[in-house]
């Protein structure tokens, strides 16, 4: 499988290069369509055959990289699962902000978590802490107290990155009773987990509300890391519950574990479309493209940063 770290680069690399055009545009639609169409064309080209169990949506709301929909040219007989997001922050590409990527990740077949299109809580630390340190169920004053007494820090020094969404409040006013340091992103949820297990970031822990896909994408990289998620679906209906159900999830409730929602050997890979804290985003000049990327796979355990120039 992992033969496909450069082929699997190069996807992500020019679907970052398609939505270009339409950075700071106002034009969400176009931005993901552009994204989605070149991703699907390439892949279209790789010698394999996979499946998308994480990706635009179900069949009848997406035309294109629907989950169940089959890529690859057929030529071979090596069965993969992938998960994508063709633009990962479609909103901040339209206006310009920080942190929009072009997101990959591939794994032998039931690799991965086949995750609705829900929201999920999550939280998330990186490597060299005890398994199973993390707890949905605990008061989450109490994870950061035993999380700095294991890093050796004050309470105080504890970095927490959370997204910038109403829904936290409850995680700011923890934050801001510990007195601990608070880390707002204002979009783009895999940044916020796989951060956790990138030194020079500083962050010590993730945790708050952000969507299911992603969260499975971003343990990919985790796991590869020697990181910890636990993440628990988030149904707002019956008719999220249906579609959970429909799709293999039997416990509603359970608190899914990293080990739980990647399961074999995985590659990830992501580009940047805007400038931002993980990636550097597309730039233009007269004569190329130029892309900065991450490549993370589970037999390398480390991750490569990729700077890649394509003549125009």
């Amino acid at each position: 499988m992992f033969h496909y770290n450069s082929k699997l680069l190069k996807v992500s690399q020019l679907a970052a290069i398609a939505v270009y055009d339409y950075i700071g545009k106002k034009d969400e639609t176009s931005a993901d369509r552009a994204a989605v169409e070149s991703m699907r064309t390439e892949l279209n080209k790789l010698d394999f055959n996979a499946t998308i169990v994480i990706g635009e949506g179900e069949r009848d709301k997406a035309p294109m990289l629907y989950i169940g929909e089959k890529v690859g040219n057929g030529s071979s007989k090596l069965n993969f699962d992938i998960a994508l997001d063709p633009l990962e922050g479609t909103k901040i590409t339209a206006n310009n902000k920080k942190n929009a990527l072009t997101v990959i990740a591939m794994g032998n077949k039931n690799s991965f978590l086949y995750a609705p299109d829900v929201y999920m809580e999550k939280i998330a630390v990186g490597p060299n802490l005890p398994n199973n340190f993390l707890d949905l169920d605990e008061p989450f004053e109490n994870v950061i107290e035993k999380l700095a007494k294991l890093k050796k820090k004050s309470v105080s020094e504890i970095v927490v990155c959370v997204l910038d969404r109403p829904r936290h409040k409850n995680i700011f006013e923890v934050i801001k009773k510990k007195k601990c340091k608070k880390f707002l992103i204002p979009d783009g949820d895999i940044f916020g987990a796989v951060s956790t297990a990138i030194k020079k970031f500083n962050i010590d822990i993730y945790v708050g509300i952000g969507g299911a896909p992603e969260g499975v994408l971003a343990a990919s990289v985790l796991k590869s890391l020697g990181g910890q998620m636990q993440c628990r679906l988030i149904f707002n209906n019956k008719s999220q519950e249906k579609r959970a159900l429909k799709m293999g999830i039997r416990n509603l409730k359970k608190k899914y574990e990293i080990k739980d929602l990647i399961k074999q050997d995985s590659i990830f890979v992501a580009t940047g479309v805007t400038n931002g804290y993980l990636l550097n985003g597309v730039k233009k000049n007269k004569k190329k493209f130029i892309t900065h990327s991450l490549l993370v796979s589970s037999k390398s355990k480390k991750i490569n940063f990729i700077k890649s120039e394509f003549k125009i």
